[in-house]
């Protein structure tokens, strides 16, 4: 199968200073060479009640031993707004309890933490929850949220699927097929991504993976196809998911750079449509493939695919199970209201002059993962970090705290934009315990 696209076919739009590449890392414990910062908090799970002032102490270590006669500097603040403290101390005694603070309302209290040994500077942070089971959110439901989407779907249902598939010899192994697909979406566009199917004859369940934000290229999830799931793992840009880097690179940089704010003003033609739309449209692929068994079905992903592994979930029945890393897109106009918005931030800094405008607001109501949030009716395993500086945790709870359905949490309050074997074991068993039955 050969497929050809136009690069020139993606709407050029001003660029933004929205970052669409997911990269902070961050912990509780974070080191430099021989250089580190440890915290030690006084509740071990750094939740507090509102009104409460948590007891943190920052120790920096050398090769293992501590420091002390250094400076520090230190910044305290509800994450992604204006610092309430930013001061440099000695820290004498090896050891150093920062100044205590508090939030009234629900939310999350971000400390920052800088260090200088011998030339050398580590950074970190703990990030504190204030009653997080209480935040709400601050974007609006529709009145008409679900006829626009139930609408959305019926124009859909008229493109033709025009399914392609070509097995990848390089990507498959002795258990698993590999393929790259494709197939029609709204607008004249196409979505591609790798479909892994098990050798075995037999009836699989099976799984969508949702990509996260920015463009680039997939070899399919073999791994979870080798534990019995017919999976596809899918491009959300109407571009082959096996080319150079160096295509995806220039998309990134030029067409796609700022693709989460395209065409905002016009609900109908707002870049996120075509996209959610495409998820559904992955969903009537996969439940197509002769080894399909009916009846299990999950869709799971990260950041930007937490956001469209929830989305999705609320947009098709057929979703019986989600798995949901950091969702992004939560809660967005949250800075407006003088909290952390989900990313892309659009109305954090200068994103707030170019969109907080009555007909981009209005759109982001019918595209924010908060109000999909309220419609999903199945169960969901959910998990992500307080140290988070991508999609804040604040944005993550409001979304979560508005699902009505079972639903679990796992955190791993250390860290940020990432995870870590243990969380992605845990995801990957619960899936496997609720779709292998």
């Amino acid at each position: 199968m050969t497929q050809f696209f136009k690069i020139n076919s993606f709407p050029c739009r001003k660029l933004l200073s929205i970052l669409f590449i997911s990269f902070s890392i961050t912990s509780a414990y974070s080191k430099t060479d021989s250089l580190s910062i440890v915290f030690k908090a006084d509740h071990k799970d750094w939740i507090y009640k509102t009104g409460e002032k948590p007891v943190f102490t920052v120790t920096v270590f050398n090769n293992g031993k501590p420091v002390n006669n250094l400076k520090l500097k230190y910044q305290v603040g509800p994450e992604k707004m204006q610092l309430i403290k930013s001061d440099s101390v000695t820290l004498k005694k090896n050891s150093f309890v920062l100044p205590s603070y508090t939030m009234d309302a629900p939310g999350f209290l971000r400390y920052t933490v800088t260090a200088q040994v011998n030339g050398a500077e580590v950074k970190s942070m703990i990030t504190a929850a204030f009653s997080p089971e209480s935040i709400k959110p601050t974007i609006e439901l529709p009145q008409d949220f679900n006829l626009f989407w139930q609408n959305a779907k019926r124009s859909l249902a008229k493109v033709p699927v025009d399914a392609k598939m070509e097995l990848i010899k390089e990507y498959s192994t002795d258990a698993v097929n590999v393929y790259q697909v494709s197939f029609q979406n709204i607008n004249q566009s196409r979505i591609y991504g790798m479909l892994s199917v098990p050798k075995k004859e037999g009836k699989y369940p099976a799984v969508l993976k949702v990509p996260g934000a920015g463009v680039r290229p997939y070899k399919g999830d073999v791994a979870l196809a080798a534990n019995g799931v017919i999976t596809l793992e899918i491009g959300i840009h109407g571009v082959p998911v096996n080319l150079d880097t160096e295509v995806y690179k220039n998309l990134s940089t030029g067409p796609l750079f700022s693709y989460p704010s395209t065409n905002l003003d016009n609900r109908d033609n707002y870049y996120y449509k075509r996209v959610y739309l495409g998820c559904v449209r992955a969903l009537d692929f996969l439940v197509s493939q002769p080894a399909y068994d009916g009846e299990n079905l999950a869709v799971y992903g990260g950041s930007q695919g937490g956001a469209l592994s929830i989305i999705t979930t609320a947009l098709d029945s057929r979703v019986k199970f989600l798995g949901v890393y950091y969702p992004a897109l939560c809660d967005v106009t949250g800075y407006l209201h003088n909290r952390a918005g989900g990313w892309p931030h659009l109305f954090a800094g200068n994103n707030a002059a170019n969109n907080n405008k009555p007909e981009k607001l209005e759109t982001c109501k019918y595209y924010d993962v908060v109000n999909f949030a309220k419609q999903v009716k199945v169960p969901g395993f959910y998990s992500w970090g307080f140290n988070d500086l991508t999609c804040p945790p604040t944005s993550m709870h409001a979304a979560y705290n508005s699902i009505s359905s079972p639903k679990e949490l796992v955190i791993y309050k250390e860290t940020g934009h990432n995870t870590v074997p243990e969380q992605r074991n845990k995801m990957t068993s619960w899936l496997l315990s609720k779709i292998k039955k």
